[in-house]
């Protein structure tokens, strides 16, 4: 059966060749202000572009995730999705109720008790004191904050604010939840809460469109990742490739911030290192049963008996999932003066998929640490539909039927 445009479901988010530009002053009193008036004052200021030409169509029933590093415009797009800033070019357009969670406490007056906050929080989301009423009993018990609700929100803790706006916002019966970062807040517990209604949400057909740095939960979630970086579309479309894309662009930047300033070093030092992925995927990407080949480039102004080389490797959260050192393999290279170039083969690679970080460390027979170079090199494991986490491993499921001298 063919597919026509027709059978697809329909736009419910047009964003067409958005730009949103900010004015940065760089007066920074009032005085400079009145004497920087007129032509003279457009010296002290400056245009930031949060966004450029951004173009994305968002079909009903999707979950798409927005990542990008600080400042990639993530959060004025979502902003400008929920039509909480107007475009300084472009268009956008929405079908349906939207409910949106942007920032922690907005739309809820300091001044007034919990109780108070939803009634307000929910006019603003377009639903009516009827409708409130009907709900308010769900909310509460959503929320958890029941012995709080008639105090001033003013005295609530962070996590108490999120709670309470999310359950707000998620029972006002939404097409459309823009959700900003909220989930990052809060219990563990509660946090479970959120992710299962967002779960309840999308077996519904709602639409959901998420800003997280959280990598993990956009991969989990979203169907649709868009990659912003400076304010541009430099990828759309499936999750987990938007995040290895992501993770590079992370990579290379802190490699640029990081290069060596060329000082001459009178200690021993990690020079290079290299990687090379054998028997990955046609993008290069480490596949079960790959080696991997790190070639590291050390350097002694003076000779230094039974040294080590160590190698750590790490996934995106730091958590350190393999390590050894020459001394564990039973290898002792001899003390010289100058470069010495080494090699660690590490055969039958089974990395789960996810990006990966190599660390090296220099070290002296007494273990204490002479250089270290983190995140040196890093390298990509491919995705495995049947499993997930750091390690990889075949799985495979039989049904047993009923155990033994139980009634079928």
């Amino acid at each position: 059966m063919s597919i026509t445009p027709s059978s697809f479901p329909p736009k419910v988010i047009a964003v067409e060749a958005v730009s949103k530009r900010f004015t940065i002053r760089r007066d920074s009193s009032i005085k400079e202000r009145i004497v920087t008036l007129g032509r003279a004052g457009r010296r002290h200021r400056e245009d930031f572009w949060a966004l450029r030409d951004v173009s994305i169509d968002i079909r009903a029933g999707s979950t798409v995730g927005l990542i990008g590093h600080n400042g990639s415009g993530k959060s004025t797009l979502l902003k400008v999705i929920g039509g909480i800033i107007d475009p300084t070019k472009g268009t956008v357009s929405q079908r349906g109720r939207i409910a949106a969670l942007l920032e922690l406490g907005a739309g809820f007056h300091p001044d007034l008790t919990g109780r108070e906050n939803v009634y307000l929080n929910a006019s603003v989301l377009g639903v009516s004191r009827d409708e409130v009423e009907r709900r308010f009993d769900d909310i509460i018990a959503f929320s958890g904050i029941g012995e709080f609700i008639d105090t001033q929100v003013k005295f609530y803790s962070s996590g108490m604010y999120v709670r309470l706006a999310f359950a707000v916002a998620v029972h006002t019966d939404p097409d459309i939840l823009l959700v900003d970062e909220v989930l990052a807040v809060g219990d563990e517990a509660f946090q479970r809460k959120c992710l299962d209604k967002i779960r309840t949400f999308q077996e519904e057909g709602r639409t959901i469109v998420i800003v997280s740095h959280s990598l993990g939960q956009i991969t989990e979630l979203c169907d649709r990742a868009v990659l912003l970086n400076s304010g541009q579309v430099v990828f759309d479309g499936d999750p987990n490739t938007a995040v290895a894309k992501f993770r590079d662009l992370l990579e290379d930047r802190r490699v640029a911030e990081t290069e060596s300033d060329g000082e001459i070093e009178e200690e021993p030092r990690i020079v290079e290192a290299t990687l090379d992925v054998i028997g990955g995927n046609e993008d290069g990407a480490v596949l079960p049963g790959s080696d991997l080949r790190v070639t590291v480039d050390v350097e002694f102004p003076a000779p230094l008996e039974n040294w080590r080389c160590a190698l750590q490797i790490d996934t995106v959260m730091g958590t350190a999932v393999y390590g050894t050192t020459n001394a564990r393999m039973g290898v002792h290279p001899p003390a010289v003066i100058g470069r010495r170039r080494v090699e660690f083969l590490l055969r039958n690679a089974r990395f789960g998929e996810g990006k990966y970080f190599i660390n090296i460390s220099l070290m002296d027979n007494a273990g204490r640490h002479l250089d270290d170079a983190r995140q040196v090199c890093s390298f990509n494991a491919a995705e495995f539909p049947l499993a997930a986490g750091s390690l990889y491993m075949e799985p495979e499921f039989v049904d047993l039927g009923a155990p033994s001298g139980e009634s079928r």
